[in-house]
């Protein structure tokens, strides 16, 4: 394979207005922080650590001291081979700090979520984004509920179901595949009566993909600008990382920033992370870079 020149290690990021239910995010020039709190005990990296609500308040709390644009709540583990949890279960999880948060966070807040029933509950109790790892797939109701609502919609890539996603994943192009499911899961969208400006799309690393699979679309982000939306990449903690580095899932906070500062510089507009601290020291020094 050809290296790239130098002239493209860094990619002038689109620049967008993502609104979220009246709220403008201004994408383009600062790298957004979508901090994740899981209120899961199967979590792949932090399962157990946040399921007393006051805990999951208290980390959310913290994560936007630290510089965090969206606090992401997720109540069912998508980890590979997880098991899926009824909406009841999930709604069971979040409702507790979703009550708790609205009415302390200054932030908005996102829910990691593809059921239209905790979707609902969500956007009842104010968050401005679901965050779908199934990219709605035809979902006609949860696309309904969005465009209702004008919240914010991450539109994600995964092969197959958490159970089955990372059994010897196949693809004749990875780079293509990828780029045309999102395609299809953003036309989808518009055609449901959801923004533009609301939409973001997001190739999902680990979801579905090998290690040199995932590297593939790291490497070549910055192909994802011709689905003209914002770009989300989540990177943070991934088997990849491990695979590559050998570094446990405690310990893969330095490749994760290494992929992050990779994942900017191909055209990343928000990412997704556990450590928010560190992120946000590292966009500071590469957004203010780009800048020049």
């Amino acid at each position: 394979m050809p290296q790239k020149s130098d002239e493209s290690l860094v990619t002038r990021r689109p620049k967008f207005n993502l609104e979220l239910r009246g709220q403008t995010f201004c994408l383009g020039s600062e790298t957004k922080i979508m901090a994740i709190l899981n209120v899961t005990p199967d979590s792949f990296s932090d399962g157990g650590s946040f399921l007393d609500p006051e805990a999951a308040v208290c980390r959310a709390l913290e994560m936007e001291r630290e510089g965090a644009h969206l606090i992401d709540v997720g109540g069912e583990s998508s980890r590979p081979g997880s098991r899926p949890v009824s909406a009841r279960e999930e709604i069971r999880r979040i409702l507790p700090v979703l009550k708790k948060l609205s009415r302390t966070l200054k932030i908005p807040i996102s829910v990691d979520t593809h059921k239209y029933e905790v979707a609902q509950a969500a956007l009842d109790e104010g968050a401005a984004v679901i965050n779908d790892i199934y990219g709605l797939r035809n979902h006609r109701r949860l696309a309904k509920l969005i465009a209702r609502s004008k919240a914010g919609v991450v539109l994600m890539h995964m092969r197959g179901n958490p159970q089955t996603m990372q059994k010897r994943p196949r693809y004749q192009d990875v780079l293509k595949e990828v780029k045309d499911f999102l395609k299809r899961s953003v036309h989808f969208a518009l055609d449901q009566g959801i923004s533009r400006s609301s939409i973001v799309v997001d190739p999902g690393f680990g979801f579905g993909k090998s290690a040199e699979q995932n590297l593939q679309i790291l490497g070549n982000l910055e192909s994802f600008a011709s689905l003209k939306c914002p770009v989300l990449a989540g990177l943070s903690r991934k088997s990849f990382i491990g695979k590559l580095t050998g570094a446990p899932v405690e310990e893969r906070l330095c490749g994760s920033l290494a992929a992050a500062a990779l994942a900017i510089g191909r055209g990343a507009h928000i990412l997704r992370v556990h450590d928010v601290l560190p992120h946000k020291q590292l966009t500071a020094i590469i957004d203010g870079a780009m800048a020049q």
